[in-house]
């Protein structure tokens, strides 16, 4: 009865968005044109503005800095990327090494820049922890476990179970993965710290300004026209509402819980003294943080998409999810039993229909884009700023390639998503048999995927 329900986030709860900016008074002009205030779209700004100083850079941002998945996440700064697999197919395994090694380098890029900026954004440096609690999650662990080694990452550690619960004591945890390459952030904090650089820098940022339509060299607003050489789309999970956009990205909903702060004897019964951002290895997986106050906040999927790919009101979700992911957390800790949960919320991430990241600029026409980061935007966003940063320099001439351009995302095209309603059937069933599939692995002690999941993640491209 005392949860919050919506409000954007907890993040907004604990950390207001401040003051509004001014709304775009009028056609305008500028060099680069960027749509889109969350990470991808300010990152890019940064970059940019750092490398030539000169360039006269617009961000439009349909509600404020931080309104979408950069300021609802997880809070999970971490080297995974979406589609490495099958970049890997198709560029060749070194170029997807290549890849993973930059998300690797990234993680510690956001840390510097933030810490060289005076963006204090709760960071703690403890890595991610990804455990399992079935014979199959644990058969899936050690594949997931395996194939990172074979990208490079030589660093990651397999824990048993006396190991895992050195580190976090989850109930009926056999094992865990740990890789270094992750820390915990407060998402609010960093994008409001970011817009707050980018604006001292000379990057003019216009809030309470949608943009409608994009077409080259101009990007269409309710208030006027900015026109600019390069005009890069960095909506992300709310791309589906521009004009021409209804089926490039699936705006896959996602949903969390803050508890309240607690004591220090449950913390003690927890564990946790590392701060790792927690994951598992369920086909409807969580993850979670140990916030800087003393809470656990903890997502995973609700209601996983809207008919005709509508985002939600401002975070509000259902009072059923917020049952499910309470009872993930008793699953976890089930000393936990009695916590109130103090805050609720829900948005959305941007799907591909093959589930990989994209970064491109179309040279013929100056737009450019990134996004599709499938639940792993922390730190993807920050690459994909630095990336289109190179990409504009190496189509306006002031620089030439560079080891960022020639990353094997650079360019992907993929097709558009199913018309409706096939694609809220195809999304709704996909997580139904991943839900049912979960429910049989816990029942089971079958050291293999059920069948259910193995079928949905063929149907789904994945």
């Amino acid at each position: 009865m005392d949860t919050v329900n919506g409000g954007i986030s907890f993040w907004y709860a604990d950390q207001s968005a401040g003051a509004p900016r001014e709304p775009l008074a009028g056609d305008a002009s500028a060099d680069v044109c960027i749509v889109g205030g969350g990470y991808t779209g300010l990152w890019t700004a940064y970059y940019l503005k750092k490398a030539a100083p000169f360039l006269r850079i617009t961000v439009l941002e349909q509600k404020f800095c931080g309104y979408g998945a950069s300021g609802r996440n997880g809070g999970w700064l971490y080297n995974g990327i979406a589609g490495r697999d099958r970049y890997a197919a198709r560029h060749g395994k070194e170029a997807a090494v290549r890849l993973q090694e930059a998300m690797n380098a990234t993680v510690d890029e956001v840390i510097r820049v933030a810490a060289e900026e005076g963006v204090d954004a709760d960071v703690h440096h403890g890595g991610v922890l990804e455990v399992a609690y079935t014979p199959a999650q644990l058969a899936r662990l050690k594949s997931f476990h395996d194939a990172e080694l074979s990208y490079g990452e030589k660093d990651r550690l397999l824990l048993g179970a006396r190991e895992t619960a050195e580190r976090i004591r989850i109930a009926g945890a056999v094992g865990s993965s740990w890789t270094p390459h992750g820390a915990r952030i407060h998402p609010v904090k960093l994008v409001t710290g970011l817009a707050r650089v980018v604006e001292e820098l000379g990057v003019v940022i216009h809030e309470s300004t949608p943009v409608t339509e994009i077409r080259p060299k101009h990007a269409v607003t309710p208030y006027g026209t900015v026109r600019a050489p390069y005009v890069l789309r960095c909506t992300e999970g709310f791309t589906a509402a521009l004009k021409g956009e209804k089926r490039t990205w699936l705006p896959m909903n996602s949903s969390m819980i803050a508890t309240e702060p607690l004591s220090e004897e449950q913390w003690s019964r927890i564990g946790w003294e590392g701060r790792e951002t927690l994951g598992d290895m369920a086909h409807a997986y969580m993850y979670a943080q140990r916030t800087a106050d003393g809470r656990i906040a903890l997502g995973g999927r609700g209601v996983p998409y809207r008919y005709g790919s509508r985002t939600d009101n401002d975070g509000r979700t259902q009072p059923s999810t917020i049952a499910a992911l309470r009872e993930i957390l008793i699953r976890f800790f089930p000393s936990l039993a009695g916590v109130r949960v103090d805050h609720a919320w829900s948005g959305v991430l941007g799907v591909p229909r093959d589930w990989c990241a994209t970064v491109t600029l179309d040279r013929s026409t100056g737009l450019g884009w990134a996004g599709g980061y499938v639940g792993s935007g922390v730190a993807t966003a920050n690459l994909a700023g630095r990336t289109l940063r190179d990409l504009v320099q190496q189509d306006s001439g002031q620089a030439g390639p560079t080891p960022l351009t020639d990353l094997p995302w650079v360019d992907h095209r993929v097709r558009k998503w199913e018309p409706e309603p096939f694609r809220w059937i195809g999304v709704q069933g996909l997580y139904a048999a991943y839900r049912a599939a979960d429910r049989r692995e816990a029942s089971s002690n079958a050291a293999t995927s059920d069948w259910m999941a193995r079928y949905a993640d063929k149907l789904s491209g994945r």
